[in-house]
């Protein structure tokens, strides 16, 4: 027993095992509460409790405890750097005056008096893996803690390291040396908690002590706020932003977007203007995709990235925007200033693989926690990353909550999640024996499914009217289908073979176009089986495969009108659109996220037009029911003739749910067809809604003066039509006059 005197009274207190004191001081303990802070403590020949202060002040000379009465408490040195005192005056709040040789004395609070930030409810939800609002429970937080009775400001600390047998928080406002922030863990859940009173603001770490008995250090997987990379550390932080955008999510929850018209324009935005941040781009993008007519703008990823190289594709940071570009709150300011002017907001979303960068999610806390133990599922050997573990409740619930964090906390109404092909199948990229089937033999990724499917039912249940959006490469069935039907639930899914077959067309000169006429007509054959949208994306203009303008055959003039003929013949197509920025106005060299897009050119009067066909494609799109209303009905469309191969011509309808048409006419061959008769639904006078031939859009003018009088003249399966002439590498909309 240890006798500490008090006055003429002696107190016999328990004593403490020495090797838990140096495991405290160490900060290597799983509990470091359990020995410092403030605790009543039993004592003998006493009839009330006891308490007892200790606290870690490793090279004083005298530690004194100062109550918040103003009585003093002196505290001797126990072991180890670790002092104690006690009185008969209760719990009480206190700071710790510590007086060291030649300095004046240090006064400040002590984060062991403090009981835990994290509550049983949160806890239970996180051991569950079902806390939909994660990012509120863990991470770092500057909040309002009262110890007795006064409520202090600092930060709360909380990670999961279910494998670490202890963890410590570093940074700026401990010199990074973790020996006096140890946390404490909180209980089979693997979380640990700290609370650092006084603490708003600096960079932070997490110091975790795996099992191999090595420490590691991380950034904290839940930190809403970077360092500028290449600096890796966590920035404490809060949001004070006020939003100003309640009238667009009103209407966003109360409307469909997938049967609403939704054109997207693809931005880096690190490539699009460079030197632009969040704030100082909202400005530029929301006069320019005004300009240009597009209903959402969507961002390569945003999430914090270590390279710039990866475009966003390799991510540290999940809940963190990058920091590149400004504060969190700059990034709510431009998502706000866009939907003010009309102009939604989509982010691409990356929950298949992450980078293996030592200072982030890999091993975290000294062995797999968010990928897969096995490397046969857990490492992707492509792209040389870490895949996720799927099937780990907390793992799955990191990932669905990170996707309600982006639609709730930055209001996106969309996420494309990236390469989900590479979710679905366990040998995607792998050759035999490089992978591991089910337990049924199969080679689904069961894990993967269900993860999906929680995210995309999560997302629609808690998010009316934003948009879950698949790239998935594959023919995998029912990835737009409900959850409730075995389906994926995703509500739009990119439609890559029409990208693939597309594209190979018009590659072709147009005198061999008629041999390939298939491939610009069979995504006609599916185009209903899931929810599109045709995605001519950054992955179409990069690695070599140069630019949209640069695939198109013949010469400049020509190159153009096959880009505007094809954009038409896109616009047209049932599903909804997406284009690269910089092929709006016929950027002539291949992108490269290290500089920005070849603006000059629009000078030049025929790229200027170009991009006023895109203004007026998507101004004539917006106003057109037919194309849009029913893109995921088969009702919606109907060939006029899909088979004229020999004069390169596809023409269909697209009908809206009033039963008004809106016709489409593309000639893809080289010169114009005069006298061409067109099988239309009713006689009578139809105007010509978008010729891309015009000379407005640098065309040669061809076409027919603005409109056509269709006879009651049958031709094909058509009650009537009317004679036309189809200007050469052009399209032309027809609408009826009533």
């Amino acid at each position: 027993m240890t006798v500490i005197p008090e006055g003429h009274a002696a107190l016999a207190l328990p004593e403490l095992d020495d090797g838990m004191l140096a495991a405290v001081a160490a900060g290597a303990h799983h509990d470091p509460h359990a020995v410092l802070g403030q605790h009543l403590v039993a004592a003998a020949g006493v009839a009330d409790p006891v308490t007892v202060i200790r606290a870690l002040r490793p090279l004083a000379s005298e530690v004194t405890a100062v109550l918040a009465t103003g009585a003093r408490i002196e505290l001797s040195h126990l072991a180890h750097g670790i002092w104690q005192g006690f009185s008969l005056l209760g719990l009480q709040d206190y700071l710790i005056e510590a007086r060291y040789p030649d300095a004046p004395a240090w006064l400040d609070d002590d984060p062991y008096r403090y009981s835990p930030t994290i509550g049983e409810l949160d806890l239970h939800l996180i051991g569950e893996g079902r806390h939909e609002q994660l990012w509120s429970a863990l991470g770092a937080h500057i909040i309002e803690h009262t110890g007795i009775e006064k409520a202090t400001s600092g930060t709360a600390f909380t990670v999961w390291a279910p494998h670490a047998r202890a963890v410590r928080v570093i940074g700026d406002h401990n010199g990074w040396d973790g020996t006096k922030h140890a946390m404490r863990s909180m209980g089979p859940t693997g979380v640990w908690e700290l609370f650092v009173p006084g603490l708003t603001a600096g960079t932070y770490k997490f110091e975790l002590l795996g099992q191999n008995g090595e420490w590691v250090r991380r950034a904290d997987p839940m930190a809403r706020f970077t360092e500028v990379p290449p600096a890796t550390a966590s920035v404490i932080g809060s949001s004070s932003y006020e939003w100003a955008d309640a009238a667009w999510l009103a209407a966003r929850a109360s409307n469909d977007p997938h049967d609403g018209p939704l054109s997207v324009y693809e931005v880096h935005l690190g490539s699009w203007r460079p030197g632009l941040g969040y704030r100082e781009a909202a400005d530029h993008l929301i006069e320019y995709v005004g300009e240009l007519g597009y209903t959402h703008v969507e961002f390569l990823p945003l999430a914090e990235h270590p390279f710039g190289g990866s475009w966003g594709y390799q991510v540290t940071g999940y809940y963190a925007p990058t920091s590149r570009f400004g504060h969190p709150d700059d990034l709510r300011y431009l998502i706000d200033r866009l939907h003010q002017a009309g102009i939604g907001v989509i982010m691409d979303w990356v929950p298949g693989h992450f980078p293996k960068d030592e200072w982030a999610l890999g091993r975290f806390d000294g062995q797999a926690l968010y990928e897969h133990a096995d490397p046969r599922r857990g490492e992707h050997q492509d792209w040389g990353t870490y895949v996720f573990d799927f099937g780990q409740s907390q793992v799955r619930n990191f990932l669905v909550a990170n996707a309600l964090y982006w639609l709730e906390e930055f209001h996106v109404d969309g996420l494309r999640v990236d390469a989900v092909a590479s979710m679905l199948y366990l040998d995607y990229s792998r050759e035999d024996g490089q992978w591991e089937p089910n337990i049924h033999g199969g080679r689904e990724n069961l894990e993967a499914i269900a993860l999906l499917q929680e995210v995309t039912a999560t997302a629609y249940k808690r998010n009316p009217g934003t948009l879950m959006i698949a790239e998935e490469s594959t023919s995998w069935p029912g990835v737009t289908a409900p959850t409730s039907s075995g389906g994926l639930g995703f509500g739009i899914k990119w439609n890559m073979g029409w990208m693939h077959d597309s594209l190979q067309y018009m590659q072709e000169d147009p005198m061999y176009r008629a041999y390939h006429h298939s491939e610009i007509t069979f995504s006609f054959v599916y185009a209903f089986s899931e929810n599109f949208m045709l995605p001519i994306s950054h992955d179409e203009v990069v690695h070599g495969k140069g630019s949209l303008l640069g695939k198109m055959p013949g010469d400049h003039w020509q190159q153009l009108a096959n880009v505007r003929v094809y954009l038409a013949f896109m616009w047209a197509h049932p599903g909804k659109q997406l284009l690269f920025m910089g092929q709006e106005f016929g950027q002539p060299s291949e992108w490269s996220e290290e500089r920005g897009l070849d603006w000059w050119i629009l000078d030049q009067p025929a790229h200027r037009g170009l991009f006023e066909l895109v203004a007026q494609l998507n101004r004539v799109y917006r106003d057109t029911p037919a194309l849009w209303a029913r893109d995921n009905e088969p009702g919606g469309f109907e060939w006029i003739d899909g088979g004229d191969a020999q004069r390169n011509v596809v023409s269909f309808l697209r009908w809206d749910r009033e039963g008004k048409p809106l016709v489409a006419i593309m000639n893809f061959s080289g010169v114009p067809h005069d006298n061409y008769r067109v099988g239309l639904p009713f006689a009578g006078r139809w105007e010509e809604a978008l010729n891309t031939d015009a000379a407005e859009f640098g065309g040669s003018g061809v076409g027919n003066l603005g409109g056509v009088t269709a006879s009651a003249e049958p031709w094909g399966s058509r009650p009537a039509s009317a004679e036309l002439t189809l200007p050469p590498l052009g399209a032309l909309w027809l609408r009826p006059v009533r």
